[in-house]
């Protein structure tokens, strides 16, 4: 990258204003006008119209700020692409850099590229927020592949080959589709692709016969799409000469560029850099890691120094500079092991390389520095994978300090204590080990990782690599290992190291099964993680497993860990992770209300992949808006004495402080409430009642100064005079601290549990079960803009499922009336019931402090506050007891339920009725409950995708395994067993169950067995787990009953003069796809006055925002029925505007024989018809409630040396009566799905001692990624009978598949099973083997403790004292 040298009393002068293109078009900005910390986003977001790139992390962990950056060298006339985050990127970094974002593929105005088209006519957009973050990423793959050697793909499709267009957007989070589409329209552009494997799309019709390229939208190889413009080139090339001259002045300082090692030196060393506070950059990725705690005030880059990023090949190895890229050192590795002659002298650059890929994102690796991340790992206990397998693979580093150049070993330079600015890396240097290797021995290397995911985008939980020369002893023909580097990280050391014993005492022994025993007994002496570490006792396991690894293969006869035994083609691959990804979307469309019922592709979806979609940050700022963000508190329980900001630099960006004080008169400090009466304020005042309370609002001219300047609040608390806070359900029971739950919400026991009891032929007493909290995870965080008005009103912008209450608190915190508060929200980036009530504590604060201030005020928290203070799901502690007969046959249950509400009722009274609706799914005889609804100094838990029916499913699926357990019968019979027959599903369900002909349960069950060939499965597992000591797999299936209540909704629909239509509903587009819904039924139901049925109507409808004064009883979207609410109450608008345009048209038609729509609409202005109908839609007493039905199979494998689990395949029908779309619909139903899996196997909602959130960043959250979902997915939407009380016959959607996400966590409990039972060693009883709690969630370090945490040594003691030659 070119950059500006400049020298000024013989000291680098700063860089005086950076240029680039953006979409093609120059823009500029001189130091006097951007502050050098600006971000990419920040500029792009604040002082361009383009809005395609998102704050979705501000970490480089999500993918939505994802854009195209291209370089440009004049020397070689080559144009280099590669995809970034633009939220790490700092705007002078990519000075003479060419932008592109989404927009600047295509837009409405010059046309929709063909990714923008693929991804929305796969339906792989729904809340659409990480969309254009897709797209880029995409985009990025593809003009790369493009660009190789490989052959010319077929017309219409890339160099892209299925695998790599797999892997083309790992590291781009989701959260509504469940990445299945998303894959689909990224393999439509590779050249080795089946079309007829690609799922349900708007280009072909399922069984279409041959679909074949042409119907995709075009696409032009080598993306189509001029990313570097002429005008920069000739910049750049006509700025060389300039760029020599030394004499520029600069209006301000702040961003420093030297040219040259001797440069840097000179600028760290002058006066300029003696009392500021300065920043050394290359790709400023560290700050997603180690976030900035304070603004800097001046910042060198020095990427632009030659000879820190240049290569030199050596004759031992190759020497890269500290500046290269992790991208270009991956490349550079690879192309050197190929260039390689000697047969084992690649093997290292090769897996260093691979190791590498699963190093963070792509987006991340491309502008991440490899010296950097070297640096970050000896600066703090950073778990760096690269740090680790360059320690094994013996590099050494180059430093300068001053004038002097030191060579010392990687190992040296971790344990040296930590660096300053006067200390350079200058390159790391890797040998390649070729010239070690002879005919007498081989070069062994291998490195490993643990981490929550296989393709990167996490940290390790522990890292390792080992490199030896193996050579044959010739008179016994085995083994002997020699120059032994074991290098180990991660595991919570302060930096990684090598295992110096266990190599001094493996080197020249021939290996057997006893050395390697006492090897792995002086690795436990040596790995020790750190006080405080989390899951020392796994980690250190895993260690164990790594060096197992690592030596079984070369012991005779020991069983490798990483051999699988074939023993059937279609069901084993030796990397389950490599394994393709597959899908079979099964969605029959109705032709009798059509377009109701076709899969008609979203409303305005391309909108979405071209970043013009508008949301809530995306409104342009007004003039003089400020931005605010909360101060928040980290004790539980405490009164607060003061608040203090300290003496920083971003504490001089502070504008003021807006707390309760500020509350106007006449008004409440409310900041949130429900239906239930209870409040919660605004702000703690005088006591912080839990930790994540806002305390305040910081006020600042821009956001990034407001989240920076709250991090300088300095809160004084007191205790004094407080009771100890409760923070557990456990102590909620001793202070008798709980919320009640009113008589109409609470759930009815069925039978008697006594008699039920008298009657089993076995019981099992008192037993628990766990499940933890789940954040909501939206892909937009919570956001609000509020602007004041004339006459003391206000409008507020908020991302929020629920305006009208919105405009209630906020109207009653400012004193004011409602009609004097507007909210309007037009599309939320992701609810899943997070922005429902949680929502409303954003949009008040907003609001008072643009009313205290008569300013606007934009708040978009940052994604860790936003961890920090929202909630999330409930956690639950359960306690059952339960009879049965022996036949499986189960005739009582009793439940003990202590649910975590934290400090406000919020909605969690209505989650008692729906943990027993979801536990009710099974006719468990007699029923009865406790359930304790406790009140905690935690955050409020509020709804979550599937409230309370997601825990009582499980909580059912739990008892049942028990039972299946204690008498060895399969799940899935005791599961039939119990299974509802219809009087038993009235008796249960007597409100819900409807007519005896919509019960599909059991067809619906026995058809999942059928087209997942459960049976067939079963046995190939019970073959596969008997072969394979070191992975085992495990299937279960499970059903699903799921009630629903829909509520009232209103609706209004409006023809314009020139025929053109405007619908408005309360309900909120989410993702999910109630305008699309809305859309077609407006189109069903006008179109019987349209010549052509519905042909070309679609295309005439508007669907508009929710506006709390112009719609008014908008009520709440959630609980999956706002879409048919919606609907029914369009229906109904449409009816009553037919009714009143059908005179009309009889009268036209007795003139004419084919009356236009637009003739009707004008004739029916001239006569004065009222063109606009309103109405509200109240669900009559017969469609009230009714009950959903489904099942999904799942088959698991896990690896017992690591807990990594991997779900080779999930198989989901459900019901979903006539569906209104069916792609919508499956979309729904798939998504839902992964989010479930997230909750029940990957997602660790983790507090501390305070009950202060500290999973609070993507670093520390896991949400599902597309490496971590089935391998094979399939779903189906069943499209039953008629189901009169519904609108058209439909069901909802939305939230019931997330319940079926058990299925994974039932399939992990089979794996574990088998393992317990391969590593009995004959010890402990055949029960406690098969009987164990497996809790919620099931991560991979919890699924090892639970396989043993000392599986390895118990295997090496046994081949030990069977005294067995070698190691078998």
């Amino acid at each position: 990258m070119a950059m500006m040298t400049m020298m000024r009393k013989k000291v680098v002068a700063p860089m005086e204003r950076v240029v680039f293109a953006l979409n093609g078009e120059r823009q500029g900005g001189s130091a006097a006008e951007v502050d050098p910390s600006t971000t990419l986003l920040e500029f792009i977001r604040t002082s361009t119209p383009f809005k395609g790139p998102k704050l979705g992390c501000g970490e480089g962990g999500c993918g939505a700020c994802v854009i195209l950056v291209a370089k440009y060298d004049p020397k070689t006339d080559e144009v280099t692409e590669f995809n970034a985050s633009s939220c790490l990127t700092l705007l002078y970094s990519i000075h003479f850099c060419s932008i592109i974002t989404t927009e600047g593929l295509g837009n409405t105005k010059n046309g929709f590229h063909a990714i923008q088209k693929r991804m929305s006519g796969f339906h792989a957009s729904q809340c659409g927020f990480c969309t254009p973050g897709m797209c880029m990423s995409i985009f990025s793959s593809l003009i790369n592949a493009d660009k190789s050697k490989e052959p010319e793909p077929p017309k219409g499709f890339s160099k892209l080959s299925v695998s790599e267009a797999e892997r083309s957007f790992s590291g781009n989070m989701c959260r509504c589709t469940g990445y299945r589409p998303i894959v689909d329209a990224c393999k439509s552009f590779a050249s080795d692709v089946d079309l007829e494997d690609l799922g349900l799309n708007t280009f072909w019709k399922k069984g279409d016969k041959y679909p074949d390229v042409s119907k995709l939208p075009n696409y032009t190889l080598g993306g189509g799409i001029c990313t570097f413009p002429d005008f920069l080139k000739s910049e750049i090339k006509a700025s060389l000469d300039y760029m020599n001259d030394a004499t520029v002045s600069s209006p301000r300082e702040g961003w420093y560029c030297p040219k040259s090692i001797k440069q840097y030196f000179k600028l760290v060393n002058s006066s300029l850099f003696s009392e500021s506070s300065v920043k050394v950059v290359v790709g400023n990725t560290s700050a997603g890691v180690y976030k900035d705690q304070d603004l800097f005030d001046r910042y060198i880059d020095i990427a632009g120094i030659p000879e820190l990023s240049s290569i030199v090949r050596k004759d031992k190895g190759i020497e890269i500079g500290a500046a290269t890229t992790i991208a270009r050192t991956i490349e550079i590795l690879k192309q050197e092991s190929e260039s390689i002659s000697s047969p084992h002298g690649s093997v290292v650059f090769r897996k260093l390389a691979d190791h590498m890929s699963k190093v963070a994102s792509p987006f991340v690796r491309n502008t991440a520095s490899i010296g950097g991340n070297i640096i970050l790992a000896h600066k703090y206990p950073f778990r760096s994978d690269i740090a680790t397998i360059l320690l094994g693979a013996a590099a050494t580093v180059s430093l300068q300090v001053s004038s002097k150049t030191l060579h010392v070993t990687l190992e040296q330079f971790l344990e040296q204590p930590p660096l300053d600015h006067s200390t350079l890396l200058l390159n790391i240097f890797i040998p390649h080990w070729a010239s070690d290797c002879n005919k007498d021995n081989t070069l062994i290397f291998e490195t490993y990782r643990a981490a929550p995911r296989p393709l990167g985008n996490a940290v390790s939980y522990v890292n390792s690599a080992f490199l030896g020369h193996v050579t044959l002893d010739k008179s016994s023909g085995d083994n002997v290992l020699s120059n032994l580097h074991l290098a180990f990280g991660a595991y919570g050391t302060e930096h990684a190291i090598r295992a110096r014993k266990v190599e001094e005492h493996l080197t020249g022994k021939i290996l057997t099964a006893s050395v390697v025993l006492e090897a792995v007994k002086l690795l436990r002496e040596t790995v020790v993680p750190m006080e405080g570490t989390t899951h020392p006792e796994y980690r250190v396991s895993v260690a164990v497993g790594f060096l197992f690894s690592f030596l079984s293969p070369l012991c005779k006869s020991m069983i490798e860990p990483e051999k699988i035994q074939n023993i059937s083609e279609d069901l084993v691959d030796n990397d389950v992770h490599n394994m393709p990804l597959s899908s079979r979307r099964e969605a029959l469309s109705g032709d009798e209300y059509k377009p109701v019922g076709d899969p008609i592709k979203k409303y305005k979806v391309e909108l979405q992949a071209s970043g013009e979609a508008v949301y809530v940050d995306d409104i342009p700022a007004p003039k003089n808006c400020l931005y605010g963000e909360f101060v928040y508190s980290t004790q539980p329980l405490a009164s607060v004495k003061s608040i203090n900001f300290k003496p920083s630099l971003a504490s001089k960006k502070i504008i003021t402080f807006v707390s309760a004080k500020d509350i106007p008169t006449g008004g409440r400090n409310i900041g949130s409430t429900f239906l239930f009466g209870d409040e919660e304020p605004l702000f703690a005042d005088p006591i912080a009642e839990f930790a994540g309370q806002a305390l305040g609002v910081v006020i600042a001219e821009t956001q990034r100064y407001a989240d920076m300047a709250a991090k300088q609040a300095v809160v004084e608390y007191s205790t004094d005079g407080l009771k100890a806070p409760i923070l557990t359900v456990e102590q909620a029971v001793q202070n008798n601290s709980y919320f009640q739950v009113p008589p109409d919400r609470a759930p009815k026991e069925v039978g008697d549990f006594s008699k039920g009891m008298a009657e089993a032929d076995h019981k099992i007493i008192s037993e628990e079960v766990k499940l933890a909290s789940q954040y909501y995870f939206y892909m937009e965080t919570q956001t609000a803009l509020a602007i004041p008005d004339e006459d003391k009103t206000i409008t507020v912008y908020s991302s929020s499922q629920f305006p009208e209450l919105a405009q209630n608190v906020i109207s009653k915190c400012l004193g004011i009336p409602f009609n004097s508060v507007r909210v309007i929200t037009r599309r939320a980036g992701g609810g899943f019931g997070g922005k429902a009530v949680r929502s409303l504590h954003i949009a008040t604060a907003a609001a008072l402090c643009a009313h205290t201030l008569h300013r606007p005020v934009r708040m978009y928290l940052n994604r860790n506050t936003d961890m920090v203070m929202v909630g999330g799901r409930h956690p639950i502690k359960a306690r059952y007891s339960v009879g049965f007969k022996s036949d499986g046959k189960i005739t009582a249950l009793h439940l003990d339920i202590l649910l975590n509400a934290g400090i406000s009722a919020d909605a969690s009274p209505v989650i008692p009725g729906t943990i027993i609706s979801g536990l009710k799914k099974y006719n468990w005889g007699a029923l009865s409950f406790h359930i304790k609804l406790c009140k905690t100094n935690n955050t409020s838990k509020s709804v979550m995708r599937a409230p309370g029916d997601t825990q009582g499913s499980f909580i059912a699926e739990a008892v049942i395994e028990h039972v299946a357990s204690v008498l060895s019968l399969d799940a899935n019979t005791i599961r039939q067993k119990n299974f509802h027959t219809y009087d038993s599903l009235v008796l249960f369900y007597p409100d819900s169950a409807g007519e005896s002909s919509t019960y599909t349960l059991h067809s619906i069950f026995d058809r999942l067995a059928s087209t997942s060939s459960y049976l067939q499965h079963v046995e190939s597992i019970k073959k596969f787990n008997s072969c394979n000591k070191w992975r085992k797999r495990g299937i279960s299936s499970i059903p699903l009953i799921f009630k629903v209540e829909p509520r009232p909704a209103p609706g209004r629909v409006s023809v314009l003069t020139d025929g053109s239509i405007v619908v408005e509903v309360g309900g909120i587009e989410l993702g999910q796809g109630l305008w699309t819904k809305v859309q077609q039924m407006t189109a069903f139901a006008l179109g019987q006055l349209w010549p052509k049925g519905c042909e070309g109507l679609l295309d005439r409808i508007r669907v508009l925002q929710s506006d709390t004064l112009n719609l008014i009883q908008g009520g709440l979207t959630a609980g999956s029925t706002t879409s048919e609410s919606s609907c029914a109450a369009i229906l109904q608008a449409c009816n009553m505007l037919i009714d009143r345009l059908k005179p009309v048209m009889d009268r036209l038609q007795s003139q004419s024989v084919t009356v236009s729509w637009d003739t009707l609409i004008s004739q029916a202005s001239q006569e004065n018809v009222n063109l606009s109908a309103s109405t509200y839609w109240v669900p009559d007493q017969d469609s009230n409630f009714y009950l959903n039905y489904g099942a999904g199979t799942s088959e698991v494998e896990i690896d017992l040396l690591t807990g990594a689990i991997t779900i080779l395949r999930s198989d989901l029908i459900y019901d979903c009566g006539k569906s209104l779309n069916p792609a919508v619909d499956l979309g729904q139903i798939e998504g839902s799905f992964i989010q479930g899996i997230g909750f029940f196997i990957y997602e660790e909602h983790q507090t501390n001692s305070d009950g202060l959130v500290i999973s609070n960043s993507t670093w520390d959250y896991k949400i599902p990624s597309v490496d971590t979902i089935p391998k094979q997915f399939n779903a189906e939407v069943l499209n039953t009978g008629h189901h009169k009380h519904r609108v058209l016959s439909s069901k909802a959607s939305g939230e019931p598949a997330v319940v079926l996400a058990a299925s994974v966590h039932c399939a992990v409990r089979e794996a574990i099973r088998a393992a317990r039972i391969e590593f009995a060693s004959g010890t402990g009883s055949g029960s406690s083997l098969l009987t164990f709690q497996l809790d919620v969630p099931a991560p991979m370090t919890v699924v090892k403790e639970l396989c043993g945490l000392d599986i390895v040594e118990k295997y090496l003691e046994d081949l030990s004292s069977r005294g067995v030659g070698g190691c078998d």
